[in-house]
């Protein structure tokens, strides 16, 4: 009995052991990291797509090295920016639990590329991380997630310090020298710090991979017939309640709040494996079916609403006056169509920089 409980301890000792090992491997950007990408041309989107998720990854190993007491030799995250030629000019970090949640680089080019394809790069980008499990931060990720879910991100300490970081960039060197980048919970992030500068007129550019969607995974749907007629039917009670709630007739272009942002294209990379973010795919595409029927004027306004947020709204638990985070008029839409193993992959922002991905990119603009 003894015997069996020692060898228990030694296994999960060791599991511990490769876990970490496992965790620090890809930490590292030299066994993990796009050592492909010698030369950046901006013009390419692979490249772009590429350096904007290093980025992304370099602010969740700044959390990991503050999490794991890492100094001097030992950090691991300065090579997830440097081997591109960004210098890292500030950590932004949560008031709540001092975690490091994001980062503002600017890129410093050497001499010697001066002749490198420069015109579409970045002076700053500014990165937000994911939700990380582990003790140190996890609480407090986990609650923004849940503010998500209820629509109410833009009410946390953590989206003000975001914001107002963005707003002082952009304020300083311009909307087209800027670009925002983030994964999971931090493509939340982004994406309404891209919104919220969209309505006051400055576009920035922004990558945004695997951005949460919160909805019924019809995607996941094999049959096509049935799962366009769930999203029919899912517009026409959408707007349907979407009148009800508002006691309105369909607006005219000029009151069409998606009208304002449809100028902003962020650039959306999502995985249909990943349930968290697939429905974008069906999201844009359904769009676009219905205007080829004619049912246009009933998806343009379903599609500024979700029927979770409209329910939340009647039972009054979603933050007041709020509109959902996840509904876009316009997006360049990429699909990784690349197999996944599981989950974990298909959510993770490693595939991001893999050279062999099998692509599918649509631009949706909204009319």
């Amino acid at each position: 009995m003894c015997m069996q409980l020692s060898i228990s301890k030694y296994q999960e000792k060791r599991t511990r052991i490769v876990n970490a090992v496992m965790a620090s491997e890809r930490e590292d950007f030299g066994l993990s990291g796009p050592l492909h990408l010698n030369s950046i041309d901006w013009t390419n989107a692979h490249h772009r797509r590429s350096v904007a998720a290093s980025l992304v990854e370099g602010v969740y190993i700044l959390e990991r090295d503050r999490q794991e007491k890492r100094q001097a030799s030992q950090v691991l995250a300065p090579p997830w920016w440097e081997f591109f030629h960004f210098k890292l000019i500030r950590k932004l970090v949560d008031d709540a639990d001092f975690c490091i949640f994001g980062a503002i680089y600017e890129y410093m080019p050497p001499s010697s590329h001066c002749n490198d394809s420069t015109d579409r790069s970045p002076c700053f980008v500014i990165a937000f991380r994911g939700t990380i499990t582990k003790p140190d931060s996890f609480s407090r990720d986990f609650e923004l997630d849940i503010h998500i879910i209820r629509n109410g991100l833009h009410q946390t300490s953590r989206f003000e310090i975001a914001m107002q970081a963005v707003r002082n960039m952009v304020a300083s060197v311009g909307d087209s020298n800027v670009w925002l980048a983030g994964h999971s919970l931090g493509a939340a992030m982004a994406m309404l710090a891209g919104k919220t500068m969209a309505k006051t007129g400055n576009f920035v550019e922004a990558f945004l991979f695997n951005p949460p969607f919160l909805s019924a995974p019809i995607e996941s749907i094999k049959g096509k017939k049935i799962k366009h007629g769930l999203r029919i039917a899912g517009s026409v009670i959408t707007a349907g309640l979407a009148l009800a709630a508002k006691g309105n007739s369909l607006r005219s272009r000029s009151e069409d709040p998606f009208a304002v942002l449809s100028a902003w294209t962020p650039c959306l990379f999502v995985n249909p494996a990943d349930h968290l973010c697939s429905e974008y795919v069906g999201y844009f595409e359904h769009r676009k079916k219905m205007e080829e029927i004619g049912a246009g004027a009933i998806e343009r306004l379903a599609t500024q609403h979700s029927l979770g947020g409209l329910f939340m709204s009647v039972v009054g638990r979603g933050a007041e006056g709020a509109e959902p985070l996840h509904l876009l008029p316009s997006a360049n839409l990429t699909v990784n169509l690349s197999p996944s193993q599981d989950f974990k992959q298909a959510h993770g922002i490693h595939q991001w920089w893999r050279p062999d991905l099998q692509l599918k990119c649509n631009l949706y603009k909204y009319k």
